[in-house]
């Protein structure tokens, strides 16, 4: 699997030569993305075909690769495909608004402090009752020996 290395910044500029496109199943293998996924994230409009073949495949351009491994990098750390989208159309304007992206990473941070805060409590008061527990009082039952 080719890993494309992209920040979210860099503006993957339009390709200028006509280009048949690359199809589903090459982008998938170099991206590590599978098709289904893919289809479905044409479908959300966080990526586009270039155009289709005469057979009706979706073909692609090189820079849906760097997309994809947005997408996905994103994804793993929990950020939503709704904002994942605004990303991208901001990657895609040209114009590099940084701010965006560092609102929404920010935000991220934030929710996952706030998370982290909760499980340590939860934490805490899981050890509280389990120091304080006490056995239930019954009597051990003496299982018998058997002599094979």
């Amino acid at each position: 699997m080719a890993s494309a290395e992209s920040t979210p910044c860099e503006h993957q500029p339009e390709q200028t030569t006509p280009h048949p496109g690359i199809r589903i199943g090459e982008i998938a293998e170099r991206s590590g993305v599978s098709v289904k996924t893919i289809r479905f994230y044409c479908d959300q409009g966080l990526i586009e075909p270039l155009t289709r073949s005469d057979g009706g495949f979706r073909l692609f351009a090189e820079p849906v690769i760097a997309d994809l491994t947005m997408i996905r990098t994103l994804k793993n750390i929990g950020m939503p495909l709704s904002e994942i989208k605004k990303m991208l159309e901001v990657r895609r304007s040209g114009i590099c608004n940084c701010d965006v992206l560092k609102t929404s990473l920010a935000t991220k941070v934030e929710t996952i402090d706030h998370s982290i805060a909760e499980l340590l409590q939860m934490q805490k008061e899981l050890k509280r009752m389990l120091q304080s527990w006490q056995d239930c009082g019954g009597t051990k039952t003496l299982q018998p020996h058997l002599d094979a």
